[in-house]
């Protein structure tokens, strides 16, 4: 069809899939195949219902959206582009995937303003659009009044094939419809091609009666290619249906209009190629060189501009009138998004002496945690079904449900990973809201994919986890950590914490919250078994990740290093060795020592010391760093038992007497 014939809604969409084929043939790599099987969806969603504005990507009362197939990440830049966003250039799209450059092969929201979630790892986006979703109704139900609706926005989110294939959709998707979460709209690019062909060889499920089950409102539009009032009609049913979810299926075809590639795996991760690319442009009546697009639908994709500046003073005008009626509810309002923290907020945290009773560092955890969220209302979160065990209740305020939104204690069920990313898109909404999950420590396995995207992402998400080593006991080896503190250390940008006693939990839970709000996710471990609070533990002193705890005149013989319940026994040692100088090293985060200046790391671990001992219940990788050469360690190289903690303790070597004997076979 020659050009002239093409309405200009096609032309959009068409421009759509140039941009996408084009940056993806320059740069010799990416994935054309999901933009242009998506553009109709997406042309729509974006020109007829989304309500954000170009030149102010952090409007609060924006619609969020998700790519939550990320690799089709040129679908994301084309529209940020088409509709006017600053942080996407023509220039850009053609450095797609190129170093420096804003398009990314998947996208990333701490590069490119206009992304609200990183994704790439199929199954994440969706789980972060409930996230999402969850934090707009969560701030409807405690600002909103009957005259007056500050939060009233949607989240929409594309999936795909693999992302409905992933277990975290699954879990996330399940959660979403329990909670009645109307706000959220997913479009199910429905294309039945991945990676290693047909849908069919692995995937053959029914998609939408799967939905249905899980409590959500589901459509199908079954020409996505070309129904655009299809389209628009599904979401308009959607966005009528408050009290559910919506899922939008929309039957496409992967590489729409490469008459020779289209429905086929070769489209979808890899260049059209030069031939198939000619081919494309004239089955499409494309008569544009690359990167050049009508103005036409330029313009017309640029009315966005002004759509969203008027969005915003709408809202604007909306908020004034609510602050000038409200002015208590508007004053917490603009505090909490505008991420700071309430006046004296660590003055609740305890502080602890010898003579208070030793607890579980769970517990100190329990009793920072509800302080904190006693005057700081951002707090939002709760346990994968563990809520018990893991102590995160905040006592003072009830569940958060269907019909009850307002509330901050949150039930996920058994649903680890799904947790994980539900509070990264919590987190990422940009409203200030502080997300917490907990589980077993052991159980971080199951959502470390979430862990590491809140590092990636910069989402100030804390982790709160309990049963932190084979002190858990009689439940074996399967619940007892090993290897896992390790793991979690080398995960760039996340602040790991394994306090000691009470002082050190009140030490990690400033950091945590200071972290939160700077973008950087915590993990706390903590102890299921009792505790001492130790003569010269500190709070203010955890926060620079090691301090010395006990200490001899003079320079040391040797240096006993400890974390969370472990640390009790070098202190012990330090007893029993009298015929030695000896300094004890609380080293509850690596990453926060690591943070500190070289004069203050020198002064806890002098250089010139060489003999030191490690000593804590995991493996000993990583600890060659602290203790070097001349040193040696008190850890476990392999799993645990079933027993009680204290025998499983007892058995390993974590012992008072062993680690003195480490301490002479070291100092020779």
């Amino acid at each position: 069809m020659a050009v002239a014939t093409q309405s200009l809604e096609q032309l959009c969409i068409n421009s759509i899939r140039f941009l996408a084929i084009d940056a993806v043939e320059k740069a010799k790599s990416g994935h054309p195949g999901l933009p242009m099987g998506a553009a109709p969806m997406a042309f729509v969603l974006w020109d007829r219902f989304m309500r954000y504005n170009p030149k102010n990507p952090k409007w609060f009362n924006r619609d969020r959206f998700v790519l939550s197939a990320g690799h089709g990440s040129m679908l994301q830049y084309a529209l940020l582009y088409l509709a006017g966003f600053d942080s996407v250039s023509i220039e850009d799209i053609k450095q797609f995937r190129q170093w420096g450059s804003p398009t990314a092969g998947h996208p990333e929201n701490f590069v490119t303003p206009g992304i609200e979630v990183t994704t790439g790892p199929l199954g994440q986006g969706i789980a972060n659009g409930v996230g999402l979703a969850m934090a707009e109704a969560h701030l409807a139900a405690k600002f909103n009044k009957p005259d007056a609706k500050i939060v009233d926005h949607y989240t929409y989110v594309i999936l795909g094939d693999g992302c409905n294939m992933e277990g975290v959709s699954g879990e996330a998707c399940s959660f979403a419809g329990h909670q009645g979460l109307g706000k959220l709209i997913a479009l199910y690019d429905d294309n039945h091609i991945s990676i290693d062909g047909s849908t069919d060889l692995a995937f053959t499920e029914d998609v939408s009666k799967r939905f249905e089950a899980y409590g959500w409102h589901v459509l199908h539009v079954k020409d996505g290619n070309n129904d655009l009032e299809g389209i628009a009609k599904a979401i308009e049913e959607a966005k009528s249906v408050t009290d559910k979810p919506s899922m939008i299926k929309v039957t496409t075809t992967i590489g729409y209009g490469a008459p020779n590639k289209q429905n086929t795996s070769g489209i979808h991760g890899s260049a059209l190629g030069t031939d198939e690319v000619k081919a494309t442009r004239e089955n499409l009546g494309w008569e544009y060189e690359p990167f050049d697009l009508p103005a036409d639908a330029l313009s017309h994709m640029r009315k966005a501009v002004d759509r969203g500046a008027g969005y915003e003073a709408d809202w604007e005008k909306a908020y004034a009138d609510y602050k000038a009626k409200y002015p208590q509810e508007a004053a917490e309002f603009e505090r909490q998004i505008n991420g700071q923290l309430p006046d004296g907020w660590d003055k609740v945290l305890p502080s602890y002496t010898p003579a208070d009773k030793g607890l579980a560092t769970r517990k100190h955890s329990e009793t920072c945690l509800n302080a904190l969220a006693s005057v700081i209302p951002e707090f939002i979160g709760g346990s994968a079904d563990l809520t018990g065990s893991n102590l995160t209740k905040i006592k003072d305020n009830g569940a958060f449900q269907k019909g009850q939104h307002q509330n901050r204690n949150v039930h996920f069920g058994v649903r680890e990973h799904g947790m994980g990313a539900i509070c990264n898109g919590i987190g990422l909404h940009g409203s200030g809201l502080i997300p917490y999950g907990a589980t077993f420590l052991i159980f971080t396995d199951y959502m470390r994919a979430a862990i590491r995207l809140s590092a990636l992402s910069q989402v100030g998400a804390i982790w709160v986890m309990t049963h932190d080593s084979i002190g858990q006991g009689e439940d074996g080896p399967t619940h007892q950590p090993i290897e896992t503190l390790a793991s979690l250390r080398a995960i760039p940008n996340l602040t790991v914490f394994r306090p000691a006693d009470g002082n050190e939990c009140s030490g990690a839970y400033k950091v945590a919250v200071e972290n939160a709000k700077q973008n950087k996710p915590t993990l706390l471990a903590f102890t299921r078994q009792g505790v001492p609070n130790l003569a010269g533990s500190s709070a203010a002193n955890a926060a620079k990740g090691a301090y010395t705890v006990v200490d001899c005149d003079g320079t040391p013989d040797i240096i006993l290093i400890g974390t969370g319940s472990e640390l009790q026994l070098c202190v012990g040692a330090a007893e029993k060795l009298t015929d030695k100088k000896v300094r004890v090293v609380s080293m509850p985060s690596w990453e926060m020592f690591e943070a500190q200046d070289a004069a203050y790391q020198e002064s806890i671990l002098p250089k010139a010391v060489t003999k030191r001992v490690a000593v804590e219940a995991g493996v000993s990788f990583g600890w060659e760093r602290y203790i070097g050469a001349e040193g040696g360690s008190v850890t476990i190289n392999r799993f645990g038992a079933s027993a009680p903690g204290a025998v499983c303790m007892e058995k390993f070597g974590f012992s008072i007497d062993n680690v003195v004997a480490k301490a002479k076979e070291v100092l020779g």
